[in-house]
């Protein structure tokens, strides 16, 4: 692969270097008329001088930076981070305002005394910044020295004033804007701190921070108080439940008998109650149930117990909630039943406690979740204030600077270098502009000898008439033109004859032999010789075919079949006019209209043109005449009209046994080659090969050229195409 690439490279190479030297003329032309423009121009420039000064810009502007709160506000910079703002400035001393400000105020004029258009000023201006600085280097060129200087010193001084004229105008609008925009601001600053004022007193809040603090520690010590209640009253209840086993009684008998035993009434009539009690026991071991000491202290009995319970009910508020004898009790059990009381008493106490404790920890813990909103609140109207405040007392600063700046003239650049008049021309670049000239002379030439190669569509190569009409080449005929013009005789047609020229003769002898092999089954009796084209040198090659296969011994008839434009009488210069459309219309005999032109070589002429010969050769004395002279002669050689402009050679391509299309590159174009391809096989003629003519072999060199009128060369073996021509102008631009 890289060897086949290679080859291609050093084919097309060579392909562009006979492109070149076939458009030479048209390549020196172009490239001379450039350069002599280019020598012209030159020459006839005047002296240009060129003066420069050079302006330097602070990096802050004091008026922006006295309008905003911000210091970044006023920075000399771009707003993109791509361009420089020393770019920005140099357009604007390029604007419109300036220029012609200066244009008027010098009175500059072109070379027609019209004043000087802002366009060609501007090409005279040049605006650089100075690297690594914050420097622009303002120059302009002129024929007049004097006149590059002023223009120079203008273009800064108009830059300046405009630059102090927009500062000082910004001055005033800021100066407008901040009266207007303090009384809101202080307004603003008042409802803050009325906004926040409100918010304090509606939350009761004094210090949220301290108060979160506060709240935390407050619940857990809460937390640890709700617990101690809940243990100790857990306590309480156990010791409770303990005492009313032990005394058999609830929580609210006990207190009932706690109530009774301190009770007087209660205790009297209890004492007199047992004590009859006491007494109807002894009485009863003395006297039966019915004698009335026993029946007295019975109904005493009863009054007793009556009474007794009355008081018992007085005193406890509820009938017989403790029995009668549980009210007689000792020393211990008032004490389990004090304790037990106790126990109640505490136990009550120890819930009431827990209660109490457990809302104030919802209240507590209800405030803590409270304090993050009321804590982002207070922080946003802190802030709101804060903003307000610093605004407000940033502007009344600026405000009071503002004033100072209005009557200032000030600006952020400055003049640190004036143009001076300029001695010394600019040193004239005659030597470039004619490299340029000639380089771009010839770019322009290449390009239109690239140009006009491309729109030639006339076939140069072998290569591109075998790609084009893709039969098998069976032979190129060399070139002879130049040779005959040479030796004084005119355009050789029989270059065979007497064989005058070796690689004529070679050519044509190795044609014949190739036509041998084309049918391999039968001999080849019938050869029509075609062409695409007028011009292309059939009738020159059916000639010369026939003298080189009659020198082969063999006896050839060659039959001029061209009635339109036949040439064979001309070539071998014979003037009987009886020939083919007589024998065909019966005016002449075959054996008679045919003529000895060379030993074994017979010629029929066209004969006297007809008004039809399209019928004359499409009949069947045509397809006899042909019959008959096969089996007179070895081979028949038919010379056939151009198929471009009649069918005749496709008529007579069907009674031949093959054909033989010759192709000259420089008289077909890809389009009647198109064509004829597309008639040969619509018709399905036996296309027996293509013969090349009008060829050149260069010394030393293995690749064919086709040669034109022009005497131009190409490669056979390569063509240029367009897309050849496209990658060659790339490859020069």
């Amino acid at each position: 692969m890289p060897s086949n690439q290679e080859d291609q490279n050093s084919l097309d190479l060579q392909q562009y270097s006979l492109l070149l030297k076939r458009r030479w003329l048209i390549i020196a032309a172009v490239t001379a008329s450039i350069f002599g423009l280019s020598a012209l121009s030159a020459i006839k420039q005047k002296p240009i001088y060129e003066a420069e000064g050079k302006l330097l810009f602070s990096k802050t502007d004091r008026v922006s930076s006295l309008t905003s709160p911000s210091a970044q506000v006023g920075e000399l910079r771009s707003v993109t981070e791509i361009n420089s703002p020393l770019d920005t400035e140099a357009e604007v001393i390029r604007s419109n305002p300036i220029v012609k400000k200066t244009i008027a105020s010098l009175r500059l004029v072109d070379k027609q005394g019209t004043p000087l258009e802002i366009n060609e000023f501007l090409e005279k201006v040049k605006i650089k910044s100075v690297r690594g600085t914050d420097i622009l280097a303002i120059s302009y060129s002129s024929s007049n020295p004097k006149e590059a200087a002023d223009v120079v010193n203008s273009l800064m001084r108009y830059y300046l004033e405009n630059n102090i004229h927009i500062n000082q105008a910004q001055a005033t609008v800021a100066k407008k804007f901040l009266r207007k925009q303090l009384p809101e601001l202080e307004a603003r600053v008042v409802r803050s701190e009325a906004a926040l004022r409100r918010f304090k007193e509606g939350n009761r809040v004094i210090a949220l921070d301290q108060e979160a603090t506060k709240g935390v520690d407050k619940l857990a010590n809460l937390s640890d108080q709700i617990t101690q209640a809940q243990a100790n009253l857990t306590d309480a209840e156990t010791r409770s439940q303990l005492l009313q086993r032990q005394l058999r009684l609830n929580s609210q008998q006990a207190v009932d008998m706690g109530n009774l035993s301190q009770s007087k009434a209660v205790q009297e009539v209890l004492t007199q109650y047992q004590q009859v009690q006491n007494q109807l026991a002894v009485e009863k071991t003395r006297y039966t149930d019915k004698h009335p000491t026993i029946a007295n202290l019975l109904a005493k009995e009863a009054a007793l117990k009556k009474q007794l319970e009355r008081r018992i009910f007085e005193n406890a508020d509820r009938e017989k909630s403790v029995p009668a004898q549980n009210l007689g009790m000792g020393e211990l059990k008032q004490t389990l039943l004090a304790q037990l009381v106790q126990s109640d008493v505490e136990r009550s106490a120890l819930a009431n406690r827990i209660t109490i404790l457990q809302n104030a920890y919802t209240l507590s813990q209800r405030r803590l979740s409270v304090l993050p909103q009321l804590q982002e609140k207070q922080q946003q109207l802190e802030r709101q204030l804060q903003v307000a405040t610093s605004t407000y007392e940033e502007l009344l600063k600026r405000s009071q600077e503002v004033d100072v700046v209005v009557n200032q003239n000030v600006g952020n650049a400055r003049v640190i270098s004036a143009a001076l008049l300029p001695k010394n021309a600019v040193p004239s670049k005659i030597a470039f502009h004619l490299a340029l000239g000639g380089f771009l002379g010839i770019l322009l030439g290449v390009g239109v000898a690239l140009i006009l190669e491309a729109m030639d569509q006339s076939l140069k190569t072998l290569e591109q008439a075998q790609q084009l009409l893709g039969y098998s080449l069976l032979g190129t005929i060399p070139h002879l033109a130049q040779k005959a013009k040479n030796s004084g005789e005119g355009l050789v047609e029989l270059a065979v004859k007497d064989n005058p020229y070796p690689g004529a003769s070679s050519a044509f002898e190795m044609l014949q032999t190739n036509l041998d092999f084309t049918i391999s089954d039968r001999p080849l009796k019938v050869i029509a010789v075609v062409s695409s084209a007028p011009g292309e040198g059939k009738s020159f090659v059916a000639a010369n075919l026939a003298v080189a296969k009659a020198h082969m011994g063999r006896r050839i008839l060659l039959i001029d079949a061209d009635m339109r434009h036949s040439s064979q009488q001309e070539i071998w210069k014979l003037s009987n006019p009886v020939g083919l459309s007589n024998v065909l219309v019966g005016q002449a005999e075959f054996r008679n209209a045919t003529q000895e032109v060379l030993v074994n070589l017979d010629l029929l002429t066209a004969g006297t043109i007809p008004s039809n010969p399209a019928a004359l050769l499409d009949s069947q004395r045509m397809a006899l005449l042909i019959q008959e002279a096969i089996k007179e002669y070895d081979c028949v050689i038919i010379d056939t009209p151009a198929l471009s402009l009649f069918g005749d050679a496709l008529m007579l391509g069907k009674m031949a046994d093959g054909i033989l299309l010759v192709v000259h590159p420089e008289v077909l174009d890809r389009a009647v080659a198109k064509s004829t391809k597309i008639m040969l096989e619509q018709a399905r003629s036996h296309v027996l090969g293509m013969v090349v003519n009008g060829v050149t072999a260069e010394k030393g060199s293995d690749y064919y050229h086709s040669r034109g009128s022009n005497g131009g060369k190409r490669s056979a073996l390569s063509q240029i195409n367009l897309p050849g021509i496209k990658s060659l102008m790339k490859f020069i631009y």
